[in-house]
């Protein structure tokens, strides 16, 4: 019996071993948890093309918004883990949604294999043309002259955006109020409608419309200004000690081969070093990243811990 049983496992194993050699034989699907338009869409689909060519062989986009990320991620953890679904991930999927809810239907750790770090992105406070502020001292005054009447979008709850604002209230003490959406998209294009004030959404979803003059550009989250926008502020240079951003990732569900894990990763890799790629990104205040499966695991762990404290100092752990 024993020996039957050492046999299967062999034999398993050269299965595997096979299907990675010959991996990717057929269409790969790139699920993104947030729907089109938004900053995490954009980014994948800017690095999707070069994918492409680096893998040979077809990887399809698969939108998969709602729920914060949840809806999307799940499908994601809950795929077959051959290596031929790939999930987008981010803070909220990875690291914020189990401190936040109660209960989801994934876990993190268990469901999931990191395969890459892609970037880290800069957000931008954007305000509709209508709000008389040009400054984060003249929002923050808008804000306490009108507490409880002054509200911003994110894309979604415990989102990297949500968590930004909240961060900002704490600091200015002030209280704008939380409007959320499914997705950055959706987000962006209410501040651009008028129904919400404004947004702390990705520069790369906000800037073509602050370009188009749909939209007001006010500061940066991050600690240094972005290279692309010189002129425009950081938040921290008004709240002393601010800093803010989102970083993008790449995860395979739990068991993928690690033959297939590292093709994955040398191929995004390769992708994240074009010349053409790096200052796509940059122009729209994304850093580009990279790496091994370990490194980003370790990032994801010690993002865990930074989340918790924050989580807790707003008061919204297990919130949901």
């Amino acid at each position: 019996m024993v020996r039957h049983l050492l046999l299967g496992i062999a034999l398993v194993m050269l299965a595997n071993t096979a299907g990675a050699q010959n991996y990717p034989s057929r269409p790969i699907r790139f699920v993104i948890p947030y729907p089109p338009g938004g900053g995490t869409d954009t980014v994948a689909r800017l690095l999707n093309p070069a994918a492409i060519e680096q893998l040979g062989a077809q990887i399809v986009i698969d939108n998969r918004g709602g729920a914060n990320a949840i809806i999307g991620t799940d499908i994601g953890a809950k795929a077959s883990p051959d290596g031929y679904t790939m999930l987008f991930c981010l803070q909220a999927s990875m690291v914020v949604n189990p401190i936040l809810y109660k209960k989801i239907p994934y876990n993190p750790q268990r469901d999931f294999t990191p395969v890459i770090h892609l970037d880290t992105v800069a957000l931008m406070i954007a305000v509709n043309p209508s709000v008389p502020a040009a400054t984060v001292s003249e929002l923050i005054k808008l804000a306490k002259d009108k507490p409880g009447q002054f509200n911003f979008s994110s894309s979604g709850h415990g989102s990297a955006a949500h968590l930004a604002v909240e961060l900002m209230n704490s600091m200015a003490k002030i209280k704008m109020v939380h409007v959320p959406f499914k997705g950055g998209g959706p987000a962006v294009t209410a501040v651009v409608a008028g129904q919400v004030h404004l947004s702390m959404g990705t520069m790369i979803s906000e800037l073509p419309h602050v370009k188009a003059g749909r939209l007001k550009a006010i500061a940066v989250s991050t600690r240094n200004r972005v290279a692309s926008l010189p002129d425009l502020p950081t938040i921290g240079e008004t709240l002393p000690g601010y800093e803010a951003g989102v970083w993008h990732g790449i995860v395979v569900p739990k068991g993928t081969p690690a033959a297939i894990i590292q093709r994955l990763n040398q191929a995004f890799n390769n992708v994240l070093k074009l010349p053409d790629i790096q200052t796509k990104l940059r122009n729209n205040g994304v850093e580009p990243a990279g790496g091994t499966p370990k490194e980003f695991a370790a990032l994801i762990k010690a993002d865990e811990v930074k989340h918790v404290n924050l989580l807790r100092e707003v008061g919204l752990v297990g919130s949901l």
